[in-house]
């Protein structure tokens, strides 16, 4: 049987996601799924047509779905379901703002992925993210590993992408990483990150590696101001497919992810921006990356914040 993965919620984030994962050709079916009558079909027949000419045999099916669950059937036996669905930021706002609007829309997703794909690796991307990571697995009830959070590859992504820039050398030739979680509390982790192999410290002096982290924990509030009308979606959009390949090929392959942490690096019980070890389970195991003292106080603090926000979710 073919791996079939959904995408709940077909806005820009979603309705590209589903493409960048029917274009890698690996699965048999994307279904993408919003509550706009008609809209995830027209995305869907839209990008079938583009088949003969990007090369893949990926089906896309889109579904119209109700408030009351309907139309959830078409998720059924998804390995993989993508959550972007609820209302993006506006300029001005930051994710927190969000947090009892989305809460409601993720809650009411959760039960209908938890009756239909009772089995599936859950990714979450709706804001904000950490604390809608932590209500979407006390909504389905799915063990934690099966159900993580989309930040830490956008957030290292965008942080490479500062260096490189800054440099003016190749992407590829960048590596970053940051953890924590995906707002205020984002923990670059400057010791982790090489340019040519060369830590970043010895390239870039500690004010400007400074500047490019606090660009990058305004990554996706410089997008939104610049849009005005809506949120980043090229890159989250990469980033979410990625995850999504990653667990449905049971790669292996190690990326900073929104996962429940119960006792890396002393810290116990809350979902966080650590890197894990994905595969068909989900998280297969956190990979703890050696930290500076100041690094990991940075993390056992993100851990805290988002702790207390967390343990508000269960009532929304």
């Amino acid at each position: 049987m073919g791996k079939k993965v959904t995408v709940v919620g077909a806005g820009f984030y979603g309705s590209t996601t589903a493409q960048r994962l029917a274009e890698y050709d690996v699965f048999e079916t994307v279904v993408l799924t919003d509550i706009i009558e008609g809209k995830p079909a027209g995305i869907a027949l839209d990008l079938n047509q583009s088949r003969p000419i990007e090369g893949f045999e990926t089906k896309v099916v889109g579904v119209t779905t109700g408030p009351n669950g309907e139309g959830y059937e078409a998720i059924e036996g998804s390995d993989v379901i993508v959550i972007t669905a609820g209302f993006p930021r506006k300029p001005g706002m930051s994710r927190m703002d969000l947090l009892d609007v989305n809460a409601k829309i993720v809650r009411t997703v959760a039960e209908q992925v938890a009756k239909y794909a009772p089995n599936a690796v859950v990714i979450v991307v709706s804001n904000p993210l950490d604390e809608m990571t932590a209500l979407t697995q006390i909504a389905t009830g799915f063990p934690q590993n099966r159900v993580l959070g989309q930040a830490g590859v956008l957030d290292t992504a965008r942080f490479t992408h500062f260096v490189a820039e800054e440099l003016g050398v190749p992407v590829k030739s960048v590596k970053t990483l940051t953890l924590g979680s995906h707002g205020d509390t984002m923990v670059p982790v400057p010791s982790q990150c090489t340019v040519d192999g060369k830590p970043l410290s010895s390239v870039l002096p500690a004010d400007k590696i400074e500047e490019l982290v606090v660009r990058t924990r305004n990554g996706g509030a410089e997008v939104n101001n610049l849009l005005k009308t809506g949120s980043a979606y090229y890159a989250p959009s990469a980033a979410a497919a990625k995850m999504a390949r990653a667990v449905a090929e049971d790669s292996g392959e190690v990326w900073p992810v929104c996962a429940w942490v119960d006792g890396e690096y002393g810290i116990s019980g809350v979902y966080l921006g650590v890197q894990a070890e994905l595969g068909a389970t989900g998280v297969r195991r956190i990979v703890e990356t050696p930290l500076t003292d100041d690094e990991v106080a940075a993390l056992k603090e993100a851990a805290e914040a988002v702790r207390a926000k967390q343990a508000d979710v269960a009532n929304l």
